[in-house]
């Protein structure tokens, strides 16, 4: 027979309630979190595209590009990234967030050229692609229990070796060596979709709790999926896409 009156008995059911509303609480701020980093990652994706088409329709694009300020627009977007992620201790939350959207269209104004040396309906068919491959792949990041990160080294790895080879074929300018990087290109990228997720999943333990660090955190991994997310895009309008009539 029940001891109803037994302490022991209301602590047990007490403290199970208690861990209940902590994981109930944990989960309902891992999924904000999460989809905060989406939002911030989608609309900066989106400005993107609007400012690198505005400025291609506008004539600029074509304009600039043939003069040194070309090296500007090209190199502010990687300016901004050194500058997030190497003085993210220094800068508040706030300040991350301008930066981002002035990176957002800074890689706009660098992506106009884009839509002056490829058919609409190509990139079209690159965009909505790399959308469903990064949906799907950052979906396996989320929810496998594998761990990735060994993976992830290797994927770290592989993308060094990329840029090397990139340089070395501006200057030998290899048709196959170019098919061959932009293949390797939306593999590696597409790898690091699926880490970086669990990686933006995982940074969440560190820093559930702490608002600052949180909102710091959502900007940074928006920045990281965003450039997952452009990569793999490029990549696969090199290797897929089709010029200009």
């Amino acid at each position: 027979m029940a001891n109803w009156s037994d302490p022991r008995s209301s602590t047990a059911r007490f403290g199970a309630a208690q861990a209940g509303t902590r994981d109930a609480a944990y989960d309902a701020g891992l999924r904000s979190y999460m989809l905060s980093v989406y939002n911030y990652m989608t609309s900066g994706v989106l400005l993107t595209g609007i400012v690198a088409l505005g400025f291609a329709l506008s004539g600029y694009a074509a304009a600039v590009f043939q003069t040194p300020l070309r090296w500007v627009i090209v190199l502010a977007p990687l300016a901004f990234v050194f500058a997030m992620s190497f003085g993210q201790n220094r800068f508040s939350s706030g300040q991350l967030r301008a930066m981002f959207w002035g990176f957002a269209v800074a890689m706009g104004l660098s992506l106009s050229t884009i839509f002056l040396v490829y058919s609409p309906v190509a990139i079209a068919q690159a965009f909505f692609a790399t959308a469903a491959g990064f949906a799907a792949l950052s979906l396996y990041g989320y929810t496998t229990k594998r761990d990735l990160s060994a993976f992830g080294t290797f994927l770290i790895i592989g993308l060094v070796g990329l840029i090397v080879a990139s340089l070395i074929n501006m200057f030998v300018n290899s048709g196959p060596l170019g098919l061959l990087i932009s293949l390797v290109g939306v593999l590696l990228f597409a790898g690091l979709t699926a880490y970086d997720t669990q990686r933006t999943k995982s940074m969440y333990f560190q820093v559930a709790g702490h608002g600052e660090l949180v909102s710091k955190a959502v900007v940074l991994a928006a920045l990281t999926l965003y450039l997952d997310f452009i990569n793999m895009f490029l990549f696969i309008l090199r290797l897929f896409g089709s010029g200009r009539d």
